[in-house]
């Protein structure tokens, strides 16, 4: 009985080990070191491992989707786990980064009367549409939080978890612009790749051979979460990250301390939509179809199911929490029991795990570590062995 405990210390101690060793290393070797952990991800569909693979369903397309869910995950953390504020309609912005690319690409959108849209009806379409939405996604994050975030706590989860539902009410209903429950098809894509065998390009629903369009759409996922990690990782170490952790811990507190809170949660509000508009994109440009059904409020839920799984504030834990929330269900649906497919049970599952999660870990799979308070402790530690040099050295005088 007396081993086993201290088996899970010896654990316990060489993983805290491991991870201050990790943290001590500077940002660049940080990047270094994981990059054939990433490699090896990037190339996990390709693999197709046995165990691993989904059989229902193809599995560069699920992975596809785990990377624009993480995505979600990533811009949702940093209004929700960052910065502390319950946002239940983030999807509102996940859906203007695709209507947005929808409206100005299609050849069902009433914006244009002619095949010819100019630079978004080339090759080069949606590229150019990417930061046209990220931007329009963004303003819509001003036009929201400005007089929004004044509010808090359940009042402003209540404001948007209306502003999604508003957002879809509209799609489903501006029939002349959206084209309402028929929604816009023919989105353009990425046309890279063009080949005898692709003749629409890598990134086409058409390419279902080799190298399927779901691994190369998995690829570009990979990459856009690498640079929004760059972007939001230099934010959190900013001035502007030392206050969104402030506003989360206590509002009142920071404000008194001289801390502009509405100014610092809107850039979390704008950024956070940003991000939402970025995936919204890639949505639209892998569905090639957008409608309203794909941005209700359940939607929205298992958006925060993966920040709250993987834990709040952990960047790298959203992205395991999207992982679960995406892999797992297509990776049970093809088994049935009583002739019903467990991926069918999965907001049963995720509800489950939701509620043993509170009660057994209620900061995630993956808690972000206060990352002040550690520097702290080593301040704190270093200030009281240099007394004590002191005085050794004194006493050898």
């Amino acid at each position: 009985m007396s081993d086993k405990p201290a088996a899970q210390n010896s654990v316990g101690a060489t993983w805290a080990s491991l991870r201050a060793r990790w943290n001590d290393l500077p940002r660049p070797m940080q990047w270094l070191v994981g990059s054939p952990v990433i490699l090896l991800l990037a190339l996990l569909p390709v693999i197709d491992p046995p165990y691993i693979s989904t059989t229902a369903v193809d599995f560069g397309a699920t992975m596809a989707q785990v990377a624009m869910v993480a995505l979600i995950a990533i811009g949702l953390n940093v209004v929700v786990g960052q910065t502390g504020l319950l946002d239940l309609g983030y999807v509102g912005f996940y859906a203007v980064g695709a209507y947005v690319v929808a409206l100005m690409t299609s050849s069902a959108s009433p914006l244009w009367s002619s095949a010819d849209h100019g630079l978004f009806s080339g090759p080069w379409a949606w590229l150019a549409c990417v930061p046209v939405a990220i931007v329009i996604t963004g303003i819509t994050g001003v036009i929201l939080g400005t007089p929004t975030l004044r509010v808090r706590g359940d009042y402003l989860a209540i404001v948007t978890l209306g502003f999604g539902e508003i957002v879809r009410l509209l799609a489903d209903n501006l029939t002349g612009l959206t084209n309402g429950a028929a929604g816009l098809n023919d989105v353009l894509f990425p046309e890279l790749g063009k080949s005898a065998a692709h003749p629409d390009g890598v990134f086409s629903n058409s390419n279902d051979s080799g190298i399927s369009y779901g691994i190369w759409w998995y690829w570009l996922g990979i990459v856009a979460i690498i640079i929004v990690l760059l972007i939001v990782g230099n934010l959190e170490r900013s001035r502007v990250g030392r206050s969104w952790i402030a506003i989360r811990e206590d509002e009142d507190a920071a404000e008194i301390m001289g801390v502009p809170t509405f100014k610092y949660k809107l850039w979390a509000f704008v950024i956070g939509a940003g991000v939402g508009g970025l995936s919204g994109a890639i949505y639209a440009g892998q569905v090639q179809y957008v409608d309203p059904k794909a941005f209700t409020v359940i939607n929205s839920m298992l958006f925060l199911c993966a920040v709250v799984l993987g834990g709040q504030g952990n960047k790298f834990g959203v992205i395991v929490g999207a992982f679960v929330v995406v892999y797992l269900p297509a990776r049970v649906q093809g088994i049935e029991i009583g002739g019903q497919s467990l991926g069918d049970y999965k907001y049963l599952f995720f509800g489950i795990t939701l509620v043993l999660l509170m009660i057994f870990r209620p900061e995630g799979l993956f808690p972000a570590r206060a990352r002040l308070v550690t520097f702290g402790r080593k301040v704190y530690s270093t200030a009281r062995r240099v007394p004590e040099s002191d005085a050794a050295a004194q006493e050898a005088h």
